[in-house]
């Protein structure tokens, strides 16, 4: 069975891959200064439930099959790319338009436009098959190698470290979110804005395009 301190450990390190530089934290940003703290804690929430997502694969064997399969692999690269090139587009379109006045991405009720952030986080984390990569080589080594897939032991433990992994990543990108939303009045200046839009669409066109590229494993 999987010690407290392996847990720990887990944990950290999921922290510390959270913590990186990526689309996941470029989403969280911009969501939080353009649309404010409820926005950003939303499009948190939807990466770590990605984040969820992707540690039950990696202990069902999922995700590695995703990473043997060059033809699944493409699929998924070529689809998360054309996504984070699309919120790159979105936001650097956002950057040129002129105007002072702030206003949300989803000018709908509060609430569509919470969900529409949180399916934004979570597709940019789900969609990204490095997330896949990262977690196969990682899960594998904090599972009992005793346990068997479908034992109670093995169960109990894929739900304790993906609980741990999302609760992880959902602590950092909150606090991400929060600190950005706090500040918020001073993303509201229109160049500010339009900066943050510049610079977190240009970083996204970025990503989008080293995705794109990235070969398979």
């Amino acid at each position: 069975m999987t010690s407290v301190t392996q847990f720990v450990g887990f944990g950290g390190i999921v922290l510390l891959g959270a913590m990186s530089p990526g689309p996941d934290f470029a989403v969280v940003v911009r969501r939080s200064a353009v649309s404010g703290r409820l926005h950003g804690m939303a499009a948190a929430t939807g990466i770590a439930v990605g984040v969820f997502v992707w540690v039950v694969a990696s202990t069902t064997g999922i995700a590695a099959l995703l990473a043997a399969s060059a033809a699944a692999f493409t699929v998924v690269k070529v689809v998360g790319a054309a996504y984070l090139l699309y919120l790159g587009a979105r936001a650097l379109r956002s950057a040129l338009r002129t105007g002072g006045k702030l206003e949300l991405d989803l000018p709908d009720p509060v609430r569509r436009g919470a969900a529409g952030a949180f399916a934004e986080g979570l597709l940019t984390n789900v969609l990204n098959p490095k997330a896949a990569l990262f977690f196969v080589a990682l899960v594998p080594q904090f599972v009992s190698s005793g346990a068997s897939g479908g034992s109670v032991a093995s169960l109990g433990e894929t739900l304790l470290l993906s609980v741990i992994a999302l609760a992880g990543t959902a602590a950092w990108f909150l606090v991400v979110a929060n600190v950005v939303g706090t500040l918020r009045r001073v993303f509201a200046r229109p160049v500010v804005r339009r900066a943050v839009d510049g610079l977190t669409g240009t970083a996204l066109l970025a990503l989008g395009a080293k995705l794109a590229t990235t070969p398979h494993p």
